[in-house]
């Protein structure tokens, strides 16, 4: 089992690195609009410092949104998705090492990059691990919340706008969270307590969501 999500992983990442503009798109749209908030804000430093979080956690959430209509739809389009439905495998375990390669290549650049970002905002350095923190249990989250509704939408005409309609009320709670973490600890009352239900919500979307994606799917497939 474990011979096969290395192997669905390591064909994940060498097609990805394959279309890598397509990952560059993803980095370069989130660097871009994070960087055009301080241009058009103003450099007042107090502001600046309190947009911070949300401004980077909507731009992370944008970032990986624009990836997820692909996610399946190069293998429905060449028929790798119906050998995927007929291997012996269990098809949730199967998306889900394709889930964990999607966010290697597109949710792992922007927790790398933020606290990097965060500079143009004078976000203090003691806050840093924290965005960073919260991104890295946040972005999983929104790659495997985003793949239920790539898998549902596979195929559709307009499909793409459908998906956003599906999956940006569910990336309500992950947005509120993630940014609320960093306000938190800014304030002096500590972030333990929005990174433990980031954590708890990661838990339960990896537990179901491989699941769901599966008979998600099933139906597209039919």
């Amino acid at each position: 089992m474990m011979a096969l999500l290395r192997a669905v992983i390591r064909r994940d990442l060498m097609l990805a690195w394959r279309r890598r503009a397509d990952i560059a798109t993803v980095v370069l749209f989130f660097v871009i609009v994070v960087s055009l908030f301080p241009l058009g804000v103003g450099p007042e430093p107090n502001l600046l410092r309190t947009i911070a979080p949300g401004i980077i956690w909507v731009a992370a959430l944008l970032a990986c949104m624009l990836s997820l209509q692909n996610m399946f739809a190069s293998d429905h389009g060449d028929g790798a998705l119906d050998q995927m439905l007929l291997a012996a495998a269990p098809l949730s375990l199967i998306v889900m090492a394709r889930a964990f390669a999607h966010w290697l290549m597109s949710g792992l650049p922007l927790v790398i990059l933020s606290p990097v970002l965060a500079i143009q905002f004078d976000l203090a350095p003691e806050l840093s691990p924290v965005l960073t923190l919260s991104l890295l249990l946040g972005t999983p989250i929104l790659t495997l919340t985003g793949a239920i509704g790539a898998a549902l939408t596979l195929g559709l005409r307009g499909g793409g706008m459908l998906l956003a309609l599906l999956v940006l009320p569910l990336y309500v709670p992950v947005l509120i969270l993630g940014a609320g973490a960093v306000d938190a600890a800014s304030a002096g009352l500590g972030a333990d307590a929005q990174l433990l239900l980031l954590a708890a919500q990661l838990l339960v979307t990896a537990t179901f969501a491989p699941w769901a994606i599966a008979v998600a799917l099933r139906i597209s497939a039919e």
